[in-house]
């Protein structure tokens, strides 16, 4: 019996949405490659439209797409070109969310509360994606809510490589803004030269959003550089907090590091006030010039998303951008 042999290559696209176009310009230059061409629009009532310019029959197809305000029409911006590029018989798809929609609605808190984190996978999963990509998951249990590979980045290295090279390492104390984030923490302070670790005890009213009381901090600070990580930013009321509790403790400055700087009002103008001598961020989100100060420092991400992407596309290991410690 003779058979019918394909001989062509694999073929990689990135396609992306609207919401952050720079970062996504950013990553395709990184793979010395274009955005795929695609035609997006709004209806008069709100409803979607996308469609590809171009074929995409067989391509390993990479979705890029941010989540900043607001964020429902972003997801499903998303979604939708999923779901046209699934239909249009892409080979793979895999979703790039460097911010990961709905991640702090990771488990039930209270009864009768919903986990949106699972519902956006299970979201990902039906409009035909076969992997997530994204950075700094707000807690690593998010990997398990997608039935298939989650490549979850780390800006650990992007971050505390840059603090080194602001501060003396054996003058550094790496603070946690709670108790939860301390095994971050320690990662972080591996990646300073095994620097000690302090974390702030605050306390939240779970029937209250956006809002939490930074009370005292536990670990040595007097007179040490604290660099104060998070994951994200949002109104900036608790991080700001939590640099006047070290600084009335007696820390000497306090470098605030943070992966997703989500920025709601008025998050810059209270880490203007803040005191913090600098803030240094990702750009997974898009931050508007009204939304800066002088002590921001906005860090590119999209080397790392470019060798990520680069990765799977030619099924090498993604852990190796870490050390093997992904």
């Amino acid at each position: 019996m003779s058979e019918i042999t394909a001989h062509g290559e694999k073929k990689l696209i990135l396609a992306a949405g609207r919401a952050h176009p720079e970062l996504a310009q950013e990553i395709a230059k990184e793979l010395e490659t274009e955005l795929l061409p695609i035609d997006a629009y709004d209806f008069a009532n709100g409803e979607i439209y996308v469609r590809s310019a171009e074929s995409v029959r067989g391509t390993d197809a990479f979705v890029i797409q941010a989540h900043p305000a607001p964020l429902n029409n972003w997801l499903m911006e998303q979604l939708i070109m999923i779901d046209s590029l699934k239909r249009a018989s892409a080979k793979r798809i895999t979703v790039v969310s460097p911010f990961y929609p709905y991640s702090r609605q990771d488990k039930k808190g209270r009864g009768r509360e919903p986990i949106s984190a699972r519902l956006v996978a299970d979201l990902y999963k039906t409009a035909g994606a076969d992997r997530i990509m994204s950075v700094d998951l707000h807690t690593s249990q998010i990997q398990g809510f997608f039935d298939g590979p989650v490549d979850h980045l780390m800006a650990i290295p992007l971050l505390a490589d840059y603090i080194r090279t602001k501060v003396e390492a054996d003058n550094i104390t790496v603070v946690s803004p709670d108790t939860g984030r301390v095994r971050v923490a320690e990662q972080w302070a591996e990646r300073l030269g095994g620097a000690p670790l302090a974390f702030v005890h605050k306390s939240r009213d779970l029937t209250v959003p956006n809002q939490a009381v930074s009370k005292t901090v536990v670990g040595q600070v007097e007179g040490r550089t604290c660099v104060l990580i998070d994951d994200m930013i949002d109104t900036g009321g608790t991080i700001s907090g939590a640099v006047q509790v070290l600084k009335n403790a007696g820390a000497k400055d306090v470098i605030i590091a943070c992966t997703h700087a989500v920025f709601s009002e008025p998050a810059a103008q209270r880490l203007a006030d803040s005191g913090a001598r600098e803030v240094v961020v990702t750009n997974t989100l898009p931050i508007p010039a009204e939304k800066r100060f002088p002590s921001l420092t906005v860090l590119s991400i999209a080397p790392l998303i470019a060798r990520a992407i680069r990765e799977v596309f030619d099924d090498g290991s993604v852990t190796s951008l870490f050390d093997g410690k992904a």
